[in-house]
């Protein structure tokens, strides 16, 4: 644990700017350590995370796993009819009433969050913050009488009052992301869609074409296809996932496939145009898809422009994210970032921890740096896929010795009364020691079962610690620890 080095007085005045993950939990840290805080937002408190990504997108996947029961039900035995006695034969997706509801449930989030920062005693200044010093906030476009978002968007700032400026002896940045586009497909909010556009659609598209095989790209193809689209995933990559766990990703793309989505490996899109109802998508090798919408996955960029970052002297890479140390310090003192406009891991987890140990730096309390080898993240097809620590990766590439053990889902007594045919779990650790380095869990609420592998992880239990850990029977995470008991060192 660190303690700030600087002057003896703690700073009491505290700016964040952006009301994201990264802003608004670094709000509650500087208010609980006694600090006057304003947040400043142009968005709604929760920003993109709550608003246009993380849980809208998450909240239309739940949706579509809803929808997949209804498929698994005639296997469990149980027949689907309706008053007069007749077999269901299919369940129907309403997206215009899907989304509606995700609006509703993100603007509920948001509005609890603002109303947990007023609770505390934070004030929320709804407006865009840039940098006019190092201590020094100009709010412009502040809205006199904040408007409501209207279908997760921006709100309205036409009643907006003249610019002013906040003095602090805190800065935080958190203005996070945005969707990468590209001037050969430019969105247009109808038919040619950036993931944060997707919530505006009344109607099931017919066929969507899913431009980019990464977390964004594969949790929307998914989604759509369970929700009865014909869906067409471009992956400009050997396979879908590539950033991920070689065996957790083939498994994903073999379930893709096997439910009909058209996957098109190795191939790169070159530009997407619309047509009056249709799209088309050209890729690099002369191919064509006509489809009725596309959804653009290609990355995103850091809302770092006209932030007053280089009259500052706030650094950034050549990527435009703000450069910062592991405490979330920038190159300016006073002046500490946090979240997706970092570039440090784009995990709204990660933003939110970025934020709390920026505060408790800058306002003198005990802190440790950000520690990246125990995050978990969880990529919400179906199966899941949650990670921690070490990776197949580095096992291949001989940068990290350790044993692996795997271990199939399927064979798990849970697993069968759930009707689960995919999935499994895959524990890394130390030679000898046993030291849990980290794990792979491919299955329905992995998100939830990596916990355990992440405490191991986090306080380097063994895996005799885990293995010897009593799991409820039957339970999906009794493989998890019988994983554990397969890596016990034996004598030979």
């Amino acid at each position: 644990m660190t303690t700030p080095a600087g002057p003896s007085t703690v700073p009491s005045r505290v700016v964040v700017v952006g009301g994201g993950p990264g802003g608004y939990e670094a709000a509650l840290v500087a208010a609980h350590l006694g600090a006057s805080v304003t947040v400043v937002d142009s968005d709604g408190l929760g920003g993109a995370a709550v608003l246009t990504d993380c849980v809208p997108s998450k909240a239309l996947i739940s949706t579509a796993d809803y929808m997949a029961q209804f498929d698994k039900a005639a296997d469990l035995g149980v027949a689907l009819v309706d008053d007069d006695g007749d077999e269901i034969a299919d369940s129907s997706a309403e997206l215009g009433a899907i989304n509606r509801r995700i609006l509703r449930l993100a603007r509920a989030q948001s509005a609890d969050i603002e109303g947990r920062l007023k609770e505390v005693g934070i004030a929320v200044v709804h407006g865009r913050g840039r940098l006019a010093g190092p201590g020094t906030v100009e709010v412009l476009d502040e809205r006199i009488d904040p408007v409501e978002p209207v279908e997760g968007a921006p709100a309205d700032a036409t009643d907006a009052a003249p610019a002013r400026t906040l003095q602090a002896d805190v800065v935080l940045l958190a203005t996070g992301a945005t969707p990468r586009t590209m001037a050969t497909a430019e969105p247009d909010g109808e038919r040619i869609l950036t993931w944060q556009q997707v919530y505006a659609l009344s109607e099931l598209p017919e066929h969507v074409v899913v431009v980019g095989s990464g977390v964004t790209g594969a949790e929307l193809a998914e989604a759509y296809l369970g929700l009865g689209a014909k869906v067409t995933l471009v992956s400009s990559r050997e396979r879908v996932l590539p950033g991920e766990d070689p065996d957790a990703a083939q498994l994903i793309e073999d379930v893709f496939r096997g439910r009909g989505m058209e996957v098109l490996s190795r191939s790169r899109m070159s530009s997407v145009v619309r047509d009056c109802d249709r799209v088309l998508v050209t890729l690099e090798d002369g191919r064509t898809i006509e489809a009725s919408h596309a959804i653009l996955a290609v990355g995103s960029v850091p809302r770092t422009a006209d932030l007053g970052l280089e009259d500052v002297g706030v650094a950034t890479s050549p990527s435009g994210h703000i450069t910062v140390d592991r405490v979330s310090r920038t190159t300016v003192r006073g002046v500490y970032a946090a979240g997706d406009c970092t570039g440090v891991l784009p995990l709204a987890s990660v933003a939110a921890m970025q934020g709390r140990i920026a505060m408790a730096h800058a306002l003198g309390d005990a802190v440790a740096p950000i520690d990246l080898r125990v995050v978990s993240a969880n990529i919400f097809t179906d199966p899941e896929i949650a990670t921690v620590g070490v990776s197949q990766k580095d096992v291949d590439e001989g940068t990290v010795e350790a044993e692996v053990a795997v271990l199939p889902l399927p064979r798990n007594p849970r697993a069968k009364m759930l009707g689960i045919r995919e999935g499994f779990v895959k524990l890394f650790c130390q030679p000898n020691s046993g030291t849990v380095l980290g794990g792979v869990v491919v299955a329905p609420r992995a998100s939830e079962l990596i916990y355990p592998v992440t405490l191991a992880v986090q306080h380097r239990l063994n895996v005799d610690q885990m293995a010897s850990t009593f799991t409820v029977y039957p339970s999906l995470s009794g493989s998890i620890a019988e994983a554990a008991r397969q890596l016990h060192p034996t004598r030979d």
